[in-house]
């Protein structure tokens, strides 16, 4: 039975900001399932309240409602639109599936004629509520770990006093296990029992017997209306129980599995998929597998939606499950569907993987200072990043580049640890950075069998390190001019970088990769094609390896690469890499939009990034997709290989930012502001004496770079001060200091983490107003896209901040300085694209605090509020296609917009909560007032008093 033809109107719901425990990769899944509905000619509604995304974008959907995720806000979307069909409820995550039952219950969709694709009300119910699930499970012979519900503190001691220590508690209808948690002792269990009970919303939690030790298994599943079943994707949790999926290293296909444990697997997931309900959609199932050689399978859980998973999975096979998803919700039968990736089998066909791919989350721990940063059931991780490779090694080798921490990959970088107690406590108590503990417990000679022992990770893995780690040693004994080529291959081969190389050796990079030249031991891109080459892909999807030479018959000696360079003029652009709180997915927003300017004027576009939840990486965004690190050694390459015209960084965040310099070194075009720009608006002591040049006044500042000269610095500047270091984003490291001694310490902190750096300290203007703007330059017209006016004082990070545009009580004379402010930075720095500058107003005068001649956080949600497709203009701009003056602004805001942020506090329940200059959120949303008398604006204003010290 194909599609199902009543269905003319369709609503989906969004996932809403972005928290710890669901990311962008549900931006990935809506953007992907409006566009699938659109290819059906189905009218599209949306309700979503985050701006940041692509997902909310007006190009997206018929009608895009910024609304807040309530039944009100549903209620009002279905009485303007009582054409609405259907509704689909699983690409928006938890948040969209607890929306959709709290509707259910209230009896919205019967009153309104809605019904549920995708999925059905039972289904939910069945697998959120843990003790019908364990029912389920008991009736269909699927094994479960020893578990009972308790709705009450007595329920919950009693069945703690049954089972024993240790215990996991687990509350129903929660999401990235929010308030879920390990009892290893009895002293602990009254207070998380507590919690758990007071985290769940219908005051539920299971209690059950911890499998610690056992390996975890993911599988995602899609079924169709006729009870097809493909399986996806299987992923291994290189990580045993007891950590949170979401901050496991995970790795697909699964690794250590036997086959006939595999068909098992795959029998049980198919059993529950089609025993929660009868509906077509996406599935995943996640299983714990006892480490012995029996291979024991009990289930845990199962998510009828797609999940974060999901989005790895489809990045990782090529299959783009979110989209297939909503065909099927629709009716087709999966034999209907073509694969996306080949065009000529069906999405029947299952995909085959010929390489290995490794995902690691990317943890902000600095931002909560105090956090407990051991990981275990509760989420806490912001992002990740998936490396693709011929092998394990190579992949995680490329996944660690990708992670922006200041390591070059797994060891060899002089940046492990060397003291044995560390690495035991860190082991034993799973670290954030065990990944690389592993390695430098081996280089201490701590045998294998005792890290298998303390962190139960399965020794194939371990035996993996183990060979990176000989494989040093090796060739830590020759210099760069006696390394044998077949060991410099293996490296390569085994994902080693150039620095690493060079590390082992004590030479520079630079020679390592001369190396590699002579002895022709280039990059080669193979394609993500979804069927192990069995078939053809035409999809251009790659990643990078290294081979050894073929010889013909004829002698002719070569390397096969499948990413064919094209003849037309090319356009790269550098993405963001993983979410972190500062850089989030509001630059994926800008690279999106730039990659869609870029082929509108004739480029063949090539997008470079390495983070698998974002639509900058979906196989069809740009002309060609390279999912690599965003880091040197590769984008270098890539560039050689593909000879662009140019590069575009100002889209990508401080991610692409910090390539301009080697860019502009190595004589590659950086297309818009020059590098010199934006080392210039970096470079506090050469951007304060250009503020002087153009009469600008801005906070007295100095230059430390030691706590002796911070301490000298103070006697000059008066307190309170700002200490930040240079060359960040999202404020990491800044302070408020406010005497000698907070000083001093705040100094030697910020030394300790980051040696080197120039501290800058600037006179805190207290109790100022803080406002920023956005622009469009291109060296001779300025347009001001968006003046946002802070509730909170200047101090608190401009993330943090409620920011209200248009501005809301800065008088004529305060404005006109802004705009003449943004107007003369803009041309002196010879800006070709978009700068952001932040202001700071202290008795009717106008401070400027900094300038980046870059896509800023807020250039979406002004977008959106504005109704205009600004990074589109400014790519243009930056493409020399366009002059601003070219095009017609036509801005459409009745009221006010409000920036609002979001903070995940709750997964850091001992962490100091006050804001400051150093950004702590992990998304935003976006709220529409009519005018000031609003309640929610009046909220908001008050609260600004007690930021205020005068």
């Amino acid at each position: 039975m194909p599609k199902d033809n009543s269905i003319k109107s369709v609503l989906i719901i969004g996932s809403g900001p972005i928290v710890i425990g669901q990311a962008c990769e549900f931006d990935y899944a809506g953007s992907q399932s409006a566009r699938s509905l659109k290819e059906e000619g189905i009218e599209v509604i949306l309700i979503n309240s985050n701006p940041a995304t692509i997902m909310t974008d007006p190009s997206m959907a018929d009608h895009v409602y910024l609304l807040p995720l309530t039944t009100k806000s549903i209620i009002q979307i279905l009485k303007e639109h009582p054409q609405i069909d259907a509704v689909l409820p699983t690409m928006g995550g938890q948040t969209a599936l607890n929306l959709c039952l709290e509707a259910d219950e209230k009896g919205i969709w019967k009153d309104f004629g809605v019904r549920l694709i995708g999925v059905d009300i039972n289904a939910i119910n069945i697998t959120e509520d843990r003790e019908q699930f364990k029912q389920l499970l008991e009736k269909i012979k699927v094994p479960t770990a020893p578990a009972k519900t308790a709705t009450s503190f007595l329920k919950g001691k009693e069945i703690a006093q049954e089972f024993g220590f240790p215990l996991v508690i687990r509350p129903s209808f929660t999401l990235g296990g929010t308030g879920a948690a390990f009892v290893h002792k009895k002293e602990d269990f009254d207070e998380l029992l507590t919690r758990g009970l007071e985290a769940s919303p219908i005051h539920e939690v299971l209690i059950d017997k911890a499998l610690l030790g056992w390996k975890e298994y993911e599988l995602e599943l899609l079924r169709d209306k006729n009870d097809n079943v493909v399986i996806i994707c299987s992923i291994e949790n290189m990580d045993p129980m007891g950590i949170h999926t979401g901050d496991s290293i995970t790795v697909a296909p699964a690794m250590t599995l036997s086959d006939t444990t595999f068909q098992k697997m795959r029998d049980m997931a198919i059993l529950m998929m089609r025993s929660i309900g009868n509906f077509a959609g996406g599935c995943n199932v996640q299983f714990a597998v006892s480490p012995d050689e029996k291979e024991d399978i009990v289930a845990i859980e199962i998510n009828p939606r797609v999940s974060r998973s999901s989005a790895l999975a489809s990045k990782a096979t090529g299959y783009p499950i979110a989209k297939i998803a909503t065909k099927l919700a629709l009716g087709y039968h999966l034999d209907e569907l073509q694969n996306q990736i080949t065009k000529s089998t069906s999405a029947l066909f299952e995909p085959t993987l010929d390489y290995v791919i490794v995902k690691i989350p990317r943890w902000n721990f600095d931002k909560f200072e105090g956090s407990d940063r051991t990981l275990g059931l509760q989420m806490k991780s912001v992002g990740e990043v998936m490396g693709i490779g011929r092998s394990f090694q190579e992949a995680l080798h490329k996944a660690t580049q990708s992670l922006e921490i200041k390591r070059n990959g797994i060891g060899a970088d002089g940046k492990g640890y060397k003291n044995y107690e560390q690495i035991i406590e860190k082991l034993t108590f799973a670290s954030w950075d065990r990944v690389f503990v592993i390695y430098d417990a081996i280089a201490m000679g701590i045998p294998l069998s005792r890290i298998h022992e303390i962190t139960k990770i399965d020794m194939w893995f371990l035996k993996q390190y183990e060979e990176l780690y000989l494989l040093e040693r090796e060739i830590s004994n020759y210099k760069v001019d006696t390394l044998p080529k077949e060991l410099l291959l293996e490296a390569k081969q085994k994902g080693y970088g150039d620095r690493q190389i060079a590390h082992m050796m004590g030479c520079l990079e630079s020679q390592v990769y001369k190396l590699r030249e002579e002895m022709n031991i280039k990059r080669v891109y193979k394609l993500v094609d979804t069927c192990a080459a069995e078939f053809k892909a035409k999809t251009p999807y790659y990643y990078s390896t290294f081979e050894a030479e073929i010889e013909t018959a004829t002698g002719e000696r070569y390397v096969q690469n499948e990413s064919v360079v094209t003849p037309k003029k090319k356009v790269v652009v550098l993405g963001s890499g993983p979410n972190r709180i500062g850089q989030g997915i509001e630059f994926d927003y800008s690279c999106v939009h730039g990659v869609l300017a870029a082929k509108e004027c004739g480029y063949e576009t090539i997008m470079i990034n390495c983070n698998p939840e974002t639509v900058s990486t979906d196989f069809d965004t740009a002309d060609k997709l390279y999912f690599e690190p965003v880091f040197w050694e590769h984008i270098y390459d890539i560039i050689r290989h593909e000879k662009p015209e140019g590069v575009i960084v100002q889209l990508g965040g401080q991610t692409a930012l910090k390539l301009a310099e080697k860019l502009d070194r190595y004589g590659i075009k950086i297309l818009g502001t020059s590098f010199d720009a934006l080392d210039l608006a970096e470079d506090r002591g050469r951007f304060s004496e250009l503020l002087e040049q153009l009469h600008i006044p801005f906070p007295k500042f100095g230059v430390a770079e030691n706590a002796d000269q911070a301490s000298a610095l103070a006697d000059v500047l008066d307190f309170p001060l700002l200490v930040r270091p240079s060359y960040v984003l999202g404020g990491q490291g800044m302070k408020i200091v406010i005497n000698k001694q907070e000083l001093e310490e705040h100094v030697i902190d910020l030394l300790k983490n980051i040696p080197g750096n120039k501290l800058l300290l600037d006179n805190y203007l207290d109790g100022a107003i803080e406002a920023e703007a956005d622009a469009i330059c291109d060296g001779e017209n300025v347009y001001i896209i968006g003046i946002m006016e802070h509730i909170e004082p200047c101090g608190i990070h401009s993330g943090d901040s409620n920011a209200t545009l248009p501005p809301f009580n800065l008088g004529e004379f305060v404005m006109q300085q802004i705009k003449d402010h943004t107007k003369k930075i803009a041309l002196a720095l010879k800006t070709v694209g978009l700068i952001n500058i932040q202001f700071a107003i202290k008795d009717d005068i106008v401070y400027i605090i900094e300038a980046n001649p870059r896509a800023s956080r807020t250039v979406p949600f002004i977008a959106k509020a504005y109704g205009e497709p600004y990074v589109n203009y400014a790519t243009k701009v930056m493409l020399g296609e366009n002059k601003v003056t070219d095009f017609t602004f036509a801005p459409k805001l009745n009221g006010f917009a409000i920036k609002q942020p979001v903070f995940s506090f709750s997964k850091f329940p001992n962490v100091n909560k006050a804001l400051g200059p150093e950004m702590k959120s992990t998304g935003e949303s976006i709220l529409f007032i009519d005018d000031l008398k609003d309640d929610q604006f009046y909220e908001l204003y008050s609260r600004r008093k007690m930021y205020l010290s005068k």
